[in-house]
């Protein structure tokens, strides 16, 4: 359970600083902070059992026929990435509290931040992939919010857009690779995957779920040639980028390599793609930070050659140089959180980020200068710090490794990474700090209130203390951590400033040296910089992604040319051409079960539909005559489930078609009584062929499968029908409890689409719109007997006895045939011939009622009735029965599944009515002559009948 809560307690925490950012804005931060504070702690309170070796585990079935189980797990790697996690981002909460101007929404800042972090964990702590990929995307999403934050910044918003497309393509490539990988292993959970290591790798599918698999992380983790999205990111607030660059984002993808690394890792085909993909953007993140003059654009470029560095290390495959790997990820995200911070602080008191405009701050902020100084150098691996160690560690591994046959190519490109990385952490000292006092800040530099530099000072003590005493702080989580990637036993290595006199020494004092002398040299590599030719990926992306819409935009145009006829020709025509590919391969069409008699009924029920459907075809022009073959042709098919003992469904076929019947009629009114000739006669034979072949294509399949042997469901609903439902009625049972979800999503669809007619037809009476009704007439003449007495007479009386047979259906729906989708269509007929026969205002006027309210009420009602099972330990919409016994009355039964059903019931009034009540509006906005309101055609003031 306290996994679960670590996970959820950001998301449910998110909801507090949109609502104590009224208290002020410290109430918004200690709200946040403690939110952070409280799943810090509690992942605390397991790290002794996980440090002790241990995983910690909670699981519940959700979807299990699917794979899809809600299932986290604690082991060393979780641990270190949550704690990361949560850890840093309690001091970014305290660091942006005094970062961010009064005039930035803070509540927004903290609610997004929380977001984001909670997906991070939940990333960390899943054990289902499925799960994982829940959380991947909502991290996408999250930093989508926190790059795009400063929303009225055009870069703030092209940042965020670049973010979302690459690390969001990047998540359906995973999407694909996890879905492969699981199909592997047989599982989707980490645990079992974890295990089948031998079985991933001997299959044809290894290299493909690798493939997408890396482009995920890579994407994500900013790796070359995906890299670009990253330092334009860096348009968010600083506080954000901190968080990014240091615990989040950008480290997913290096853990889900390290998750992974058990059972992809050691193969020719890792080794290459991730150590060589590592190694190109190691050094050319490193190369590009040199030259960048925005403190936060180099810090950005620096974090993509640290990526790179990690990925190099998990590229190896060696179990020592993944446990090098996770040393550096603590390393890089304590020494990379504190420069982007004293970065900053720089921005926030100095007034600028650029270089030119910087140096000399040393003397007017002593402790920023001091923090930077500490985190740079530990960044560009100078003892006693801890990236010297991690540095030195991986540059020991580089040097007894192979690149294909070369002895040297990894050794050369580690050292160079390592010296371009020298150069530009102590160009940041150098230029920022030292120097010459300038005389034009653009504002009086400062060293900034405590709140600003402690969260800082508090990862530099950090940077120090491992450095001095590596094995001591680092050791117990490096070795927890790193047994989980590796998933045996750990190489024999210890955490030490002094590793001897050893290759690793020599290319780390080639690396100090040479990244010294290019930081001297600096301006003149910078000129020649400026002057080679080189790509701008954002240029490239942008034009590309233009280049994409535009093609993707003529396709659409072509394919979606408005033309309904178009789409569903040529859905059709690919369904028939897919079944004429596979028919030659099908056995016999006509399976091995008897058909059953043919009786004479069944004959002529069958002729007379085929020949209405040959008369719609041919009378379809005749848009009166169509709709009236169209109800008997409907009330056909409610015999014919008659004649197949469905009277549930003749019930409900009848009472649709008298509904369908009574809107259509009210529909053509406004139309003309035929349609105009659309189509040539090539056309309309082009179509009957098509219709015809896919006709007798889905009769041809439906006659197939019904002779052929099948296990039906059926068995299961009639022997459970009463013990467990209740009722009698198999149908009814299904439709409020086997089934109740789908019901329940079907009547929302319902209640929606009686609302889009609502919002379609509401705005008729205006526009062009309007002035066609204003301009319309008549095809054909109009009786002048508006409310005929008999109907008036009939519908008066028939009223009460209608709703009466509505009630007695309801009731009687869960033993009998009824229920209350069919009480509810015979109540709209009842109420929709009252307005037929006596008027639309004469009817409204006495029985105002809000069709909307129905709807909402009714799809409450059913939800109200799902929830109420969980209250008893069941899910959701399971009902319950039991029966009461009263004098007279006797023994009934009473059943939740009752509620559900008046909440049909009133959707199904409520959407029938609202359209028709839409329709009746557009009716008499279409007549030019005021239509009387009286409920019949005898005026009583005129003591006579009107002619």
């Amino acid at each position: 359970m306290r996994l679960a809560l670590i996970v959820l307690l950001p998301f449910i925490g998110s909801l507090l600083p949109v609502l104590f950012i009224r208290a002020g804005r410290n109430a918004c931060a200690i709200a946040t902070g403690l939110v952070t504070a409280s799943a810090l702690a509690l992942l605390l309170s397991l790290a002794p059992a996980v440090l002790a070796g241990e995983t910690i585990q909670a699981r519940w079935d959700w979807m299990p026929a699917l794979g899809l189980n809600v299932t986290f797990f604690l082991d060393g790697l979780g641990l270190l990435f949550a704690g990361l996690i949560l850890g840093i981002g309690l001091l970014i909460i305290v660091f942006a509290r005094f970062y961010l101007a009064r005039q930035d929404p803070m509540g927004r800042f903290f609610a997004y931040l929380l977001l984001f972090q909670g997906a991070m964990v939940g990333i960390v702590l899943s054990d289902n992939v499925l799960l994982m990929l829940v959380f991947w995307e909502l991290t996408s999403l999250s930093s989508f919010l926190l790059i795009g934050y400063w929303r009225h910044l055009p870069e703030g918003r092209q940042g965020a857009r670049m973010a979302l497309a690459v690390t969001g393509g990047g998540g359906l490539a995973l999407i694909g690779g996890m879905l492969i990988l699981g199909h592997i292993a047989g599982s989707y959970d980490l645990t079992v995957i974890l295990e089948q290591r031998e079985v991933i790798q001997a299959s044809p599918l290894y290299l493909p779920a690798l493939v997408l698999i890396l482009l995920g992380c890579f994407t994500k983790s900013a790796q070359f040639p995906f890299h670009f999205w990253l330092p334009h990111a860096m348009a968010a607030p600083t506080p954000v980028s901190a968080y990014l660059h240091s615990a989040t984002m950008v480290k997913a993808g290096l853990f889900l390599m390290a998750r992974l690394w058990p059972v992809l890792a050691g193969t020719d085909e890792w080794f290459y793609l991730v150590a060589t993909t590592g190694a190109v953007t190691m050094v050319l993140g490193a190369w590009f930070a040199l030259f960048k003059d925005d403190l936060k654009a180099l810090l950005a470029y620096s974090t993509i050659s640290q990526l790179g560095l990690v990925t190099m290390l998990l590229g190896f495959g060696t179990p020592m140089a993944a446990t090098v790997a996770v040393f550096h990820i603590i390393n890089h995200a304590s020494f990379k959180a504190a420069l982007f911070m004293t970065a900053g602080i720089v921005d926030h008191e100095v007034g600028t980020r650029s270089t030119h405009r910087l140096g000399g701050l040393a003397r007017m902020m002593p402790i920023t200068a001091t923090l930077a100084v500490v985190a740079a150098a530990s960044m560009a691996g100078i003892p006693p710090l801890n990236g010297f160690i991690s540095k030195e560690m991986m540059l020991d591994e580089a040097a007894n490794t192979l690149w294909a046959d070369f002895t040297w190519a990894v050794p050369a490109v580690a050292t160079l990474g390592a010296l371009f990385s020298v150069a530009y952490s102590f160009r940041y000292i150098l230029h920022v700090f030292f120097g010459p006092k300038r005389t034009d800040y653009p504002s009086k530099p400062h060293d900034p209130p405590l709140g600003m530099w402690l969260p800082a000072a508090l990862l530099v003590a950090l940077v120090v203390l491992i450095g001095l005493a590596p094995a001591l702080i680092a050791g117990p989580l490096v070795a927890s951590s790193a047994s989980a990637v590796i998933g045996g036993a750990l190489p024999d290595y210890y955490l030490s400033l002094w590793h001897g006199v050893t290759p690793a020494l020599f290319m780390s004092l080639i690396a100090i040296g040479g990244g010294l002398l290019l930081l001297w040299r600096h301006d003149a590599a910078s000129d020649l910089w400026l002057k080679a030719p080189r790509p701008e990926a954002k240029l490239l992306f942008e034009g590309g992604l233009d280049r994409a819409v535009r093609a993707a935009t003529r396709l659409t145009d072509a394919v979606h040319n408005g033309s309904l006829q178009r789409m569903i020709a040529v859905t059709l025509g690919v369904l028939v051409v897919m079944g004429l590919a596979v028919f030659p391969a099908a056995d016999a069409i006509q399976g091995p079960r008897p058909m059953l008699p043919v009786t004479p009924v069944a004959l002529a029920g069958w002729a007379v539909l085929i020949a209405g459907c040959i008369a719609l075809v041919v009378l379809h022009r005749q848009r009166l005559l169509s709709l009236i073959v169209v109800a008997v042709l409907g009330l056909l098919v409610s015999l014919a489930f008659i004649h197949l003992s469905a009277p549930d469904l003749a019930l409900t076929q009848i009472s649709v078609e008298v509904v369908t019947l009574l809107l259509m009629l009210l529909a053509l009114n406004l139309l003309p009584n035929e349609s105009p000739v659309e189509s040539s006669v090539v056309r309309r034979t082009r179509d009957a062929v098509l219709a015809g072949m896919v006709g007798l294509g889905v009769g041809a399949a439906v006659f197939g499968v019904m002779t052929r042997d099948f296990t039906s469901i059926s068995d299961y609903h009639l022997a459970n029908s009463y013990t467990g439902g209740g009722g009698t009625n198999v149908v009814n049972v299904i439709l409020v409890d086997f089934r109740g979800f789908d019901t329940f999503g079907e009547i929302i669809v319902l209640g929606i689409a009686a609302l889009a007619i609502f919002a379609l037809i509401s705005s008729v009476g205006t526009g062009a719109a309007g002035r066609r009704l204003a301009r319309w007439i008549p095809d054909q003449a109009r009786s002048k007997d508006h409310h005929p007495l008999m109907m008036v007479v009939a519908t008066r009386v028939m009223l009460p006895l209608a709703l009466l047979v509505g009630v007695y259906i309801f009731l009687r729906g869960h033993n009998q045939p009824g229920g209350g989708f069919i009480a509810g269509l015979m109540v709209a007929i009842a109420l929709i011939m009252q307005y037929m026969a006596s008027g639309f205002t004469w009817t409204q006027n006495r029985m105002k009622a809000d069709y909307h309210g129905f709807i909402g009420w009714g799809i409450l009602a059913g939800g109200l009735t799902g929830v109420g099972a969980w209250f008893a330990g069941r899910p959701f919409l399971t009902s319950d029965f039991g029966y009461v016994t009263l004098p007279i009355v006797g023994t009934f039964e009473l059943a939740t599944a009752m509620a559900f059903d008046i909440g049909v019931f009133l959707t199904v009034v409520g959407a029938v009515m609202l359209a028709l009540a839409t329709l009746s509006r557009v009716g008499r906005l279409a007549e030019h002559q005021k239509l009387p309101d009286t409920p019949m055609d005898h005026d009583p003031s005129a003591g006579m009948a009107r002619p």
